[in-house]
C-alpha cells in the first residue's frame, strides 16, 4: 500500500515538474542581476532589437550606480556634472543626502559666479561709456573760413617761387635750397600764429 501511494506521489511530482512551462522554470532558477553591468550583459542576450533596448532601459531605471575599475560603485549626478563614490550599486539614504547636500552647495557657488560675471560685465558697460563720453567732449580745433584761405594763397604764392627758383638753381646747391627751406618754415609759422585781424581783436 505505501510503495504503490509513494509511487503515485512520485509519478504526480514528475508530470508537475515535465508540465510547469520552460519560463517559469528560468525564472524560477535564474538570481537577480547584482548590478547595471550584470543587468546589461543579460540585456545582450536579447533576441531583438527592440528588447535589447527596453532591458537595457530597464537595466538604467533600477541601478543608478556604474562598476569602477578598482572595486566600489560610481553615482554620476547630471545636475551637478560630478561623480560621486558608492558602495552599492545603488546610492543609500545616507549617500543621496550628501550627494542632495553637495547639490546645494554646488548652486550656492553657480548664483555667486553668475553674480560676480554679471557685476563684471556690467562694470565693463560703464568704463565703456565713460570712455566713449570722454572722447565726445574733447573739441576738435576749428580753423576759420578766412585763415584757411589765407594759408592756401599763401602757400601756392610760394609753391610758385619755389617753382621759378628751382629752375634757374643748380641741384643740391644750399644757396638754393635755403630759401626754400626757409619759405616752408615761414608757411608752418603762418599756419599756426594767429591772422593779425583777430589779434587787433582780442
Amino acid at each position: 500500500m505505501m510503495s504503490r501511494t509513494s509511487a503515485l506521489l512520485m509519478t504526480a511530482f514528475a508530470a508537475c515538474v515535465v508540465l510547469t512551462p520552460p519560463r517559469a522554470q528560468a525564472q524560477w532558477w535564474s538570481s537577480k542581476p547584482a548590478d547595471f553591468e550584470d543587468c546589461a550583459d543579460r540585456a545582450e542576450k536579447a533576441a531583438t532589437k527592440e528588447e535589447k533596448a527596453s532591458k537595457l532601459a530597464e537595466c538604467n531605471s533600477k541601478f543608478a550606480g556604474r562598476r569602477k575599475v578598482g572595486g566600489g560603485y560610481t553615482y554620476f549626478d547630471f545636475m551637478q556634472n560630478r561623480h560621486f563614490d558608492i558602495a552599492g550599486p545603488n546610492p543609500t539614504p545616507e549617500e543621496q543626502k550628501k550627494i542632495d547636500e553637495q547639490y546645494i552647495v554646488y548652486l550656492d557657488q553657480e548664483r555667486r559666479s553668475t553674480i560676480a560675471a554679471a557685476f563684471t560685465a556690467k562694470q565693463q558697460q560703464v568704463q565703456q561709456a565713460s570712455l566713449k563720453s570722454g572722447v565726445e567732449k574733447v573739441p576738435v580745433p576749428r580753423e576759420s573760413p578766412a585763415r584757411q584761405q589765407a594759408a592756401t594763397s599763401d602757400l601756392r604764392s610760394g609753391d610758385l617761387r619755389s617753382r621759378t627758383r628751382a629752375t634757374h638753381c643748380a641741384k643740391d646747391s644750399f644757396s638754393c635750397e635755403w630759401p626754400r627751406l626757409s619759405e616752408g618754415i615761414k608757411d608752418i609759422k603762418k599756419l599756426f600764429s594767429p591772422s593779425p585781424n583777430k589779434a587787433k581783436r582780442s
